[in-house]
């Protein structure tokens, strides 16, 4: 089944599921642009890959997905499923509490176009913005920032595709449109002018072009049929109770059309 929404889906982000469908969005991406390239170029998945230390520089600690799971063996749960409350056993009063190390390793993929000029040379590069390239001072921001810069400086194409409602949006000297979501364009020989489309609930993202080396013409990309491809392969419509408010809450308009779209009777179409 497809989302209500007819463009980006909320409940994606709401629900914690960005790692999943970032990485599906990516590949049918890379799945588009390919058989669309001239013979001459070549389109290829990359990644940026992190470790930050949470519960450092007054920092709080964040969740994250360790790769080995450590877990109580099944004779020291609850019986009844709940959390079991220990004392902790006495000490003299030399004991500190102390905090761990715990460290979060990111990965984020991206897409890089290359032609063949005769040599190999980055020609485009597609980012779909994640939460951690989104706060400020981090290393996600500012690894990402970094490369943002240096493609925005003439080194190669940027689409940048931000799809989030959450964090912080990346700098630039005009603000940016009242718009849930964007989708940017920064063309090498128009630095620093980069075209900006907003992006929303309620109608489908508009497609954008993704432009090659001279003298050869834009790659259109229309990203709501990979979107949609994306929620139903992934049955998305079976996890989120479009019912239930998000947070922050959707805008007033955004939220009456939804409670309309789940009354009974009413027209998906």
């Amino acid at each position: 089944m497809q989302s209500p929404f007819p463009g980006m889906d909320p409940y994606i982000e709401d629900h914690g599921l960005w790692p999943d469908f970032h990485d599906d969005l990516i590949a049918e991406i890379k799945r588009a642009l390919a058989p669309a390239l001239p013979e001459r170029y070549f389109v290829q998945m990359g990644e940026r890959s992190y470790v930050v230390l949470a519960g450092t520089d007054g920092k709080e600690v964040r969740s994250f997905y360790p790769d080995v799971g450590v877990g109580a063996a099944e004779g020291e749960r609850a019986a009844e499923g709940g959390a079991v409350a220990v004392a902790e056993p006495a000490t003299n009063g030399d004991a500190v509490t102390m905090r761990a190390f715990i460290d979060e390793h990111f990965r984020e993929n991206f897409i890089e176009i290359f032609v063949a000029d005769p040599e190999l040379r980055l020609v485009t590069c597609i980012e779909v913005l994640s939460p951690s390239n989104k706060r400020r001072g981090t290393e996600g921001w500012d690894q990402y920032l970094r490369k943002r810069n240096a493609l925005l400086l003439g080194q190669a194409h940027l689409v940048e595709i931000d799809l989030l409602r959450g964090g912080q949006r990346m700098p630039m000297v005009e603000p940016w449109p009242s718009s849930p979501y964007y989708l940017l364009v920064g063309r090498q020989s128009r630095v620093p002018y980069c075209r900006v489309w907003p992006g929303h609930f309620l109608k489908p993202l508009p497609e954008i072009p993704v432009p090659l080396a001279s003298p050869d013409a834009d790659i259109p990309l229309a990203l709501q049929p990979l979107i949609a491809a994306v929620y139903e392969r992934s049955r998305y419509v079976r996890r989120f109770d479009y019912a239930k408010p998000l947070t922050p809450p959707l805008p007033a308009d955004a939220t009456a059309w939804l409670e309309r779209r789940q009354r009974p009777g009413a027209s998906h179409a």
